[in-house]
């Protein structure tokens, strides 16, 4: 063949090869422009794998991949075990496996039945399912972003196992910007989004409507009930009691219809329990006062905010002037208004024997010696606010009881109690308080009272720097009280050691006992004093109370006593 000839077929070939390559060039980059576009919009979006949302990358749009890999909780953390300091993480989203596990990629959850032929996936558009109306574009409120829904089945109609590998993102309606500076970080188990930056308070768009049933779960919680039970004794000593003991059976969580079916039953606390109801049995018994009781309580009768109280008890005291002895009962209905107020009603019934008297011929004492029925009714409100009953350290008490004798004697009875704390001071740990409190307490009874219902005062409990009920009206050397008595106090507690163990008090204490309302201020008791607070916790929660008081104003006939204490021991 001549030269042309061979050209000409160069030429043919050359062009072929031309058109070839020129039109594979072609598909390559289509090809390629798609696929970068594709991988760009999932690098953005974040979207979890196509195992597990196909086509997940089409669902998210204008996603900060920067401020999503670096801020602390994005869904990577969950699914890469990223630290919840926000590390970055490698741009393959590699699967880290834990000690112990083979290191291996999660794979799709295959099924044993048959597969049916494999249909064309659809196609999911970047809308939500549900479609809303949208809002203006000069103004988006808060309200109205909208958050994606995704898909429940894959292209097959098989439920995606694995659903819960990434929350949902807000999809935010044309036209809405987030606040200057506050980029949307997402929250890594659903729910609102939040801004940066992270240390700042979250900024919620709105609650979010999605709720994906693979991001719930059952909790197992196993409770044990605690110790409602309680045995305790212990010796006490003071000076308006001498020494006493004390044996107590407590029980919080009674239950007198569950009656034990077996030896068992008794010996592993089943017995008697179960319905939150109190029982109590006390034993006291004293060189001066020997008290036994047994109480019944339940804070909800019949399933009603109702309360029921019911006591039963013996009660001997040897006094200065008589002995006494009283049986009887006492049944009680309450109920709570507020938190903080209540209101109760309760009949006393008891049978009151007076003997031993150290003088005989005073008229009050004599008509009451023997036995005597006193039968009352009585109605009390009250409004508590202290922080604690025992020892308060802020707060108020304030109660009016008003009480009618019937039967034997009838009479009426007017009580008024009040005290007031005042948290002045305490330790960054809420340790080491100074107290300042205030009382008041006044009460008057009807002119039929008998001599053991009268009002008396002097001793720790009342007017420290007297003698145990040794102020007041006095007759042929026995002090018989009277109908009326105001008593007020003013004390400041403060610590001296760093453990709260030792405390310490200065007090003033005030009052009178009268045979009316008329005051005689000569004869006013006024008793100012020191005192230590000693608690050791092996002794119970009452501290160990060493008073001091030196009367400055009292009545000749009143019996002083500069020094008072209590000491308890309970175990």
């Amino acid at each position: 063949m001549d030269r042309s000839g061979q050209l000409l077929k160069i030429t043919i070939a050359l062009g072929f090869a031309a058109m070839v390559c020129t039109g594979w060039k072609t598909a390559l980059a289509q090809n390629w422009g798609q696929t970068s576009q594709a991988a760009q919009t999932q690098w953005n979006n974040q979207a979890p794998t196509n195992q597990a949302y196909p086509n997940g990358a089409q669902y998210q749009q204008g996603y900060s991949r920067p401020m999503q890999a670096t801020s602390p909780g994005n869904p990577n953390q969950y699914r890469t075990g990223m630290q919840a300091s926000g590390a970055p993480i490698p741009p393959n989203n590699a699967y880290q496996p834990q000690q112990g596990y083979p290191q291996q990629p999660v794979q799709q959850v295959q099924y044993a039945q048959p597969v049916p032929p494999p249909q064309p996936t659809p196609q999911y558009n970047s809308q939500p399912t549900q479609q809303y109306a949208q809002p203006q574009a000069e103004y988006v409120p808060q309200s109205e972003v909208q958050y994606q829904t995704y898909p429940q089945t894959d292209g097959y109609g098989r439920p995606l196992v694995n659903s819960f590998t990434a929350p949902p993102v807000p999809n935010y309606p044309p036209g809405y910007v987030p606040p200057p500076g506050m980029d949307n970080t997402g929250r890594p188990m659903g729910g609102a989004p939040i801004f940066n930056p992270p240390l700042g308070p979250d900024a919620f768009i709105t609650p979010n409507p999605y709720m994906d049933p693979a991001r719930t779960a059952d909790l197992t919680i196993r409770a044990e009930e605690a110790q409602t039970g309680r045995f305790q004794f212990g010796v006490g000593v003071n000076s308006d009691a001498g020494v006493t003991g004390s044996v107590v059976i407590d029980e919080r969580n009674f239950d007198w219809k569950r009656f034990p079916t077996s030896p068992d039953d008794i010996w592993n606390g089943r017995a008697w329990r179960g319905a939150g109801q109190g029982f109590r049995i006390e034993a006291m018994p004293g060189t001066q006062v020997q008290r036994y009781m047994a109480s019944f309580s339940d804070p909800y009768l019949f399933n009603t905010r109702v309360s029921m109280n019911l006591s039963a008890y013996l009660f001997n005291r040897i006094y200065r002037d008589w002995d006494e002895q009283r049986i009887g009962g006492r049944v009680g209905l309450g109920y709570r208004l507020t938190p903080d107020l209540s209101t109760s009603v309760s009949l006393r019934m008891e049978d009151v024997d007076v003997y031993d008297p150290r003088v005989n011929g005073v008229a009050q004492l004599d008509s009451v010696i023997g036995s005597n029925d006193l039968y009352t009714g009585s109605w009390s409100i009250v409004h508590d606010t202290r922080d604690v009953a025992f020892a308060p350290t802020e707060g108020h008490m304030f109660q009016i009881n008003l009480e009618q004798a019937f039967g034997q004697y009838s009479y009426s009875r007017a009580e008024v109690d009040f005290r007031q704390y005042f948290l002045l001071a305490e330790r960054p740990d809420g340790s080491g308080r100074h107290t300042l409190g205030f009382s008041a307490k006044a009460g008057f009874s009807g002119k039929d009272t008998p001599i053991f219902e009268n009002f008396f005062a002097g001793g720790f409990s009342t007017l420290r720097g007297f003698r145990f009920r040794r102020t007041g009206p006095i007759e042929n050397d026995v002090y018989t009280g009277g109908p009326f008595r105001v008593l007020g106090s003013v004390e400041y507690m403060f610590p001296i050691t760093a453990d709260d163990m030792v405390k310490g008090v200065i007090f003033t204490d005030v009052g009178t006992v009268e045979e009316s309302t008329k005051i005689v201020w000569e004869d006013f008791d006024v008793s100012p004093g020191f005192g230590l607070r000693i608690s050791v916790p092996a002794l119970g929660q009452a501290p160990i109370a060493l008073d001091f008081a030196f009367p400055v104003n009292h009545a000749d006939t009143d019996e002083t006593q500069v020094f008072s204490f209590f000491v308890g021991a309970a175990r």
